[in-house]
């Protein structure tokens, strides 16, 4: 008699497929129920991209100024693409110098939520024992205001009567008046962390959560200090979720137009989305305005390819 693939110990009935069988189907069914998603990257993605990619290597109407696609990639004509690639990487080019402040706020803004994130998350997660819900709950809080509240409130606070000025002035005593909201990029940094630091709270707090507690306990066991298993334990199990977070927060704030307009409205602090923006409501300027995204959509694929790679190596490390 064989053995089913199911439980140990139970006898296969006659005619009962095989456990290879069984595994076969099962794949099979998981691969059928990906179809609807992989439906929805090719309508909502894949689509869109190509039609940016038609834009940016098509034409424009000579009388309207309007963009026209061309969807043949053997008729695509690269000018515009080839005009903003030299805008990019030429000394004293508009979209390069926008570009590299961008990186610059980007990376900072991302090291600033990680520090300030991960001690957060590993409270909640390891020590915060019954008050886990509660503050589970205002660590989801800022997710039901809008992030437009949010920055009006910075601006609120950053006003020439704001509430900043009036500490720093002792309520008028002082004849100190920064201006927070005219061009200063640590002001458009500072926004950028408050505005997108809940989203690198949750992944960190879900990847803390799932530390397998006997491997902290082993390295406790073994003579380690609690700082010693932190960063020789912990903090590398947590790469991939930090790297998560990291490409959550960064991702969106490469695209940012809203935090500079509200906190700064500087050409000076001006960002890729400013320059993306301004662009696009720009007449004839359709083709320059996808070049843009197509340089930014490229630069984006870097962080993601490595966050796969992390991935993998991290299950391969598993089997």
């Amino acid at each position: 008699m064989t053995l089913t693939g199911g439980r140990p110990g139970t006898t296969a009935p006659a005619g009962a497929p095989a456990g290879p069988v069984r595994r076969d189907r099962s794949a099979r069914l998981w691969k059928l129920l990906t179809l609807p998603g992989l439906a929805w990257l090719a309508v909502f993605f894949v689509l869109p991209l190509y039609l940016v990619l038609a834009i940016v290597f098509g034409r424009a109407d000579p009388l309207f100024r309007t963009p026209i696609p061309v969807w043949n990639p053997l008729q695509w004509d690269a000018t515009v693409f080839l005009e903003v690639l030299g805008q990019t990487f030429t000394p004293g080019g508009l979209f390069g110098a926008a570009l590299v402040r961008t990186i610059v706020y980007v990376l900072t803004a991302s090291t600033l939520c990680v520090l300030i994130a991960f001690p957060i998350a590993y409270y909640v997660a390891r020590l915060a024992g019954r008050r886990r819900g509660l503050l589970l709950a205002l660590l989801i809080a800022p997710f039901w205001i809008s992030y437009m509240m949010r920055m009006l409130a910075w601006v609120n606070l950053l006003s020439h009567d704001g509430l900043v000025n009036r500490v720093i002035s002792l309520n008028g005593l002082l004849d100190v008046q920064p201006n927070w909201l005219s061009g200063n990029a640590p002001v458009v940094v500072l926004g950028l962390v408050y505005g997108y630091v809940p989203y690198m709270i949750v992944p960190l707090y879900a990847g803390l959560d799932r530390l397998p507690q006997p491997l902290l306990e082993a390295a406790r066991d073994l003579g380690a200090t609690r700082a010693s298993a932190f960063w020789r334990v912990t903090l590398p199990m947590c790469r991939p979720t930090i790297v998560a977070g990291v490409l959550l927060t960064c991702l969106p704030m490469l695209g940012d137009y809203f935090t500079n307009d509200l906190l700064s409205a500087s050409p000076s602090t001006s960002m890729v989305g400013n320059l993306i923006n301004t662009t696009v409501l720009t007449p004839g300027q359709s083709g320059a305005a996808g070049a843009y995204v197509t340089i930014v959509f490229v630069i984006a694929l870097v962080p993601m390819l490595y966050y796969l790679r992390s991935v993998s190596r991290e299950d391969v490390a598993r089997t």
